[in-house]
């Protein structure tokens, strides 16, 4: 298949989306490290939440602190922290560039750069030496592809990793070590002073409309993760962990569309809330702040909000809360922080949704006149900056039934395939998100039910991330703000774009395409 001019972009448009793109793809990297490895942080959380010494059942042993029999108690706390996560962290990434052979390289520098540091937390050594050192063994193995003479593969590879990791780890000890140790005492002086001085809530700013353009995974798996746990070990708890994770200004989002949107996007809202709050899936409202782009203004101070409450209430969790369900954060909350945490998820609720319902209002005349009048610009503006036919891709989503063209209809679906969207028989449909977790696997649900519904065989309906897209998919769906890499990673493919994983009516069409083919 090849792609048709109708999906093909203007150069402004990809020079617009580039660097946004070349983050979102940087961010997801990151969390390609991280996120597998979440179980390890909720279980190290739980661990320093019960054994602590400030924790609701201290127990030195686990907890380390104390004695026994006179020697110190080192504990589970401090080893997981220090060593098991920056490991794994190191091994995953390693991994994700030359599979095991990398991992295994580059946890040995990793190894290095830990020690190295001398207590230091070095989880973001870790997420760039396992990435690095299976780098290099990699452009090193090239060298000697397919001359290797046959019976001594299996020396010359071996010993080839055991020297490289051998002088990576003395790198890692007496080089990089000493670097990312100043790195991480820079940030967390950084951090520091913004507490101090009552500035963390301007980090809000930054954060809120980051999440809303899925580039978040730099700035949280990259920095707020490490000094997180930097601050757990030091205090026994973290307000870090609750910059990204808190869901109160995505519900007061969806509560203000509840009462005061129109359209479908008032329709959707009720369910969105109880995914986006106790699933924890976050994406499920980006679309409806994508609508109305002055709502940027209302996660911002709801975020700045909540922020701000922590910082009064000196309050933090115990370990990362992912996904960000309320369930999970406060399953996370340290002994003492119950009431700020509580209280910075209600007020950042109800300042966006007083923010966002404010903005609604003021438009709701003009957008019932229009039938959703601000819905269908800002699709359309989201439509043109990537050079698609806006009523085309997006006319089941806007409520438009008017029959489409051949064009319209190859158009809605990204433009892609030999004159229709069912040019090429489609037996593997992929949802495609950041992670590869949470709103693809909701989506790919729904569709998947659709599908069953349907009586259709003979086509699998699964979700990835879009870093794990292989070439093989025949059709993948997105959220408007991805498709661009998903393009990228599979340009052969049919690509749909939706603004909601939850609702979006392209599903229907693409059930139509499945029975007709």
């Amino acid at each position: 298949m090849t792609t048709s001019s109708v999906a093909a972009p203007d150069a402004p448009a990809k020079s617009r989306g580039g660097a946004r793109v070349a983050v979102q793809k940087f961010g997801t990297f990151l969390s390609g490290m991280v996120m597998p490895n979440i179980a390890i942080f909720i279980a190290w959380g739980l661990i320093t939440a019960f054994f602590i010494e400030t924790g609701w059942t201290p127990v030195g042993v686990l907890g380390g602190f104390g004695e026994t029999n006179g020697v110190a108690n080192i504990g589970l706390v401090s080893p997981i922290l220090t060593y098991l996560i920056p490991l794994a962290i190191a091994f995953q990434g390693g991994r994700m560039i030359y599979e095991t052979r990398g991992a295994v390289v580059g946890s040995i520098m990793a190894m290095g750069v830990i020690i190295g540091a001398n207590g230091t937390i070095m989880i973001l050594g870790a997420m760039i030496c396992g990435p690095l050192g299976a780098w290099l063994i990699k452009q090193i193995d090239k060298i000697w592809d397919g001359k290797i003479k046959p019976g001594f593969e299996m020396l010359v590879n071996n010993y080839a990793a055991g020297i490289l990791g051998f002088v990576l780890a003395l790198i890692g000890f007496f080089w990089l070590a000493p670097l990312f140790k100043l790195i991480a005492e820079g940030l967390g002086a950084a951090v520091k002073f913004l507490v101090d001085s009552s500035l963390l809530p301007l980090a809000s700013v930054i954060i809120e409309p980051a999440k809303v353009f899925f580039l978040n995974n730099a700035i949280n798996h990259g920095v707020l993760d490490q000094l997180g746990a930097q601050q757990v070990q030091e205090s026994g708890k973290s307000i870090l962990f609750l910059l990204e994770a808190n869901p109160g200004p995505g519900l007061g989002i969806l509560l203000a569309f509840t009462f005061f949107g129109v359209g479908i996007a008032r329709s959707t809202a009720p369910g969105a809330i109880l995914i986006q709050f106790f699933g924890g899936i976050h994406e499920i409202y980006f679309p409806y702040v994508l609508q109305k782009p002055v709502l940027f203004i209302a996660v911002i101070l709801g975020g700045a909000t909540g922020v701000a409450t922590n910082v009064a209430f000196q309050s933090g969790l115990v370990a990362p809360a992912s996904p960000g369900s309320i369930i999970a954060v406060l399953t996370a909350t340290a002994k003492d922080s119950y009431v700020g945490v509580i209280l910075s998820v209600v007020l950042s609720a109800a300042v966006s949704f007083a923010v966002a319902s404010f903005f609604l209002l003021a438009s709701r005349k003009r957008d019932l006149a229009n039938g959703g009048g601000d819905m269908s610009a800002a699709m359309a503006k989201l439509q043109a900056n990537k050079g698609r036919d806006v009523n085309a891709a997006t006319s089941g989503l806007l409520g438009n039934n008017t029959p489409r063209s051949e064009e319209e209809t190859e158009a809605a679906f990204g433009g892609v395939g030999s004159g229709t969207a069912t040019a090429t028989r489609v037996e593997s449909v992929v949802f495609a998100c950041d992670a590869g977790m949470g709103s693809s696997a909701m989506g790919a649900s729904v569709l998947r039910n659709k599908v069953k519904k349907a009586g259709i065989e003979g086509v699998t309906v699964v979700n990835k991330a879009i870093a794990n897209l292989d070439g093989t998919e025949d059709l993948i769906i997105t959220q408007e703000e991805l498709t661009d890499r998903a393009k990228q990673k599979n340009p052969n493919a049919q690509h749909v774009s939706v603004g909601n994983f939850m609702n979006a009516p392209q599903y229907d069409q693409v059930v139509d395409q499945l029975k007709n083919q």
